[in-house]
């Protein structure tokens, strides 16, 4: 089973590549940001209380993110493996994941951190904020949160994978198909090992 992170700030174009991994490899996409939208989308009240989080460019609490994932990954046994976009964020999901996946006896495979310039990252945002709908694309100070609340938190789930020699650092700027071989030559790579 091939288990991927695909890392980086908000607007580092992680959407994007996941898409095209997910049908190359035909890996199922774990996007929190992506489940937490849906349960926005339909009112739920966990939907609606990570939207009042998330409006302050805040990270919705560890234990309901967990759930989330360890739901998916029981809906989903028969899976090649998962690409995880937007989790985890935190250390301790971090953690959290690895032993979860300890006892289906599985691990990560390799974190694929996207790196990517804070203003390129405003840029981006703000112009797909023009035609999203997403609210927290409008607001370049909601933005800039979002890309500090990640350099604060969340670039230590990077330095955890570190000590198990299990990060890749790819160049998020260029082309889409530029930087989506770079991801497939990483994948590549660990596949053959």
């Amino acid at each position: 089973m091939l288990n991927l992170i695909l890392f980086g700030p908000p607007g580092s174009g992680k959407g994007t590549q996941s898409e095209k991994l997910i049908a190359k490899y035909g890996l199922k996409h774990l996007s929190t940001g992506d489940i937490l939208r849906s349960e926005i989308a339909q009112k739920t009240p966990l939907g609606l209380e990570a939207k009042n989080i998330m409006d302050k460019g805040q990270l919705v609490p560890d234990e309901v993110v967990i759930g989330m994932i360890s739901c998916a990954l029981e809906t989903n046994p028969g899976a090649k493996g998962f690409l995880f976009d937007g989790f985890p964020r935190t250390s301790a999901q971090a953690e959290a994941l690895d032993k979860l996946l300890e006892l289906k006896g599985v691990s990560i495979n390799r974190m694929l951190a996207m790196e990517v310039s804070e203003e390129e990252l405003v840029n981006r945002l703000l112009k797909r904020g023009e035609t999203s709908g997403r609210p927290d694309d409008n607001n370049e100070g909601v933005i800039r949160a979002r890309i500090a609340e990640y350099h604060n938190k969340t670039a230590a789930v990077a330095e955890y994978y570190q000590k198990f020699d299990k990060v890749v650092r790819v160049k998020g700027e260029g082309g889409v198909d530029e930087i989506f071989q770079s991801l497939c030559n990483e994948i590549d790579a660990v596949m053959q090992v």
